[in-house]
């Protein structure tokens, strides 16, 4: 039969992830400096697993699993029967890429709504890799090389570009049997995701195309591609939805990593209210 943890070591866990300082946790929670170690220990101990990594109270991926749940069980204990829901709905404001929006994340969102029904969750368009930021976001989904010193993040999605054009496109102006057939045709450009790096993984020693129809977003280069515009370079992840419906079409089998990826980032302590830790747990594994 599995234990249950006792109470006071899951509020003890809480406010020593927290306040990452055994002093404070034991001032707020009343107790002394041994009880918070002894229950930190204890909960440990039932659980099978580190929980603080170092001295200095960082949490182990166990940890910060782990505390997501907690928080979460924590809040559910909060409410009461016959309590009104609403006033105590947590308000959470997340900023995406409009095409991780269109095709990875809305897919997927009403299995968090259903799981989290006490969140009430606000999505709000960004582009940050061009400075088009959403303000106030809480959380915020990026989209670029992963070198952010202004924000806390985690890597949420990593993915493979290869041309795609629609079908009656390609029937018009192909066969594409080599790389080298793509020389002289249109190619839809996107700062997001630059040609050179399918170029170089193809030993083609061409530049970065100037001209030609440009997008600063990936899904309005597929429905360009699906209208017949031209080729346009897409993340098999992000391009699944038009290559499913057929619009769009792979000219080559072999794929490319894209030397970006998607971040959750979030300012340091914004993972200390439990909604948002909620959230990035769930994104995590549910894009994983």
């Amino acid at each position: 039969m599995s234990r249950i943890p006792p109470i006071q070591c899951l509020l003890t866990f809480e406010a020593l992830a927290r306040l990452r300082s055994v002093t404070q946790a034991a001032e707020e929670l009343c107790v002394t400096p041994s009880a918070v170690s002894h229950r930190v220990k204890q909960l440990e101990q039932i659980i099978g697993t580190k929980l603080f990594g170092r001295a200095d109270f960082s949490l182990t991926t166990e940890g910060s699993e782990y505390l997501a749940r907690v928080r979460e069980g924590l809040a559910s204990l909060e409410k009461f029967p016959g309590a009104a829901t609403a006033p105590g709905k947590r308000k959470l404001k997340v900023a995406v890429t409009p095409t991780f929006a269109r095709s990875i994340l809305m897919p997927r969102l009403r299995q968090f709504t259903e799981a989290y029904p006490e969140i009430d969750l606000t999505l709000q368009v960004s582009i940050p890799l061009l400075d088009v930021v959403a303000e106030d976001a809480d959380l915020t989904v990026r989209f670029g090389t992963g070198r952010y010193a202004d924000v806390e993040h985690i890597c949420l999605l990593k993915d493979k570009v290869t041309p795609l054009a629609s079908p009656a496109w390609i029937r018009e102006n192909g066969p594409f049997d080599a790389p080298e057939d793509l020389q002289g045709m249109p190619l839809l450009r996107s700062p997001l995701e630059p040609w050179r790096t399918w170029f170089a993984a193809h030993g083609l020693d061409w530049p970065e195309p100037v001209e030609g129809s440009s997008f600063n977003d990936i899904g309005l280069a597929c429905d360009a591609a699906a209208q017949g515009l031209g080729v346009a370079l897409v993340r098999l992840k992000l391009g699944a939805p038009w290559i499913e419906n057929g619009s769009l079409e792979r000219l080559y089998e072999r794929t490319v990593p894209s030397p970006h990826a998607h971040y959750l980032c979030w300012r340091t302590g914004m993972m200390d209210r439990w909604e948002c830790a909620a959230f990035a747990e769930w994104l995590k594994k549910s894009v994983s």
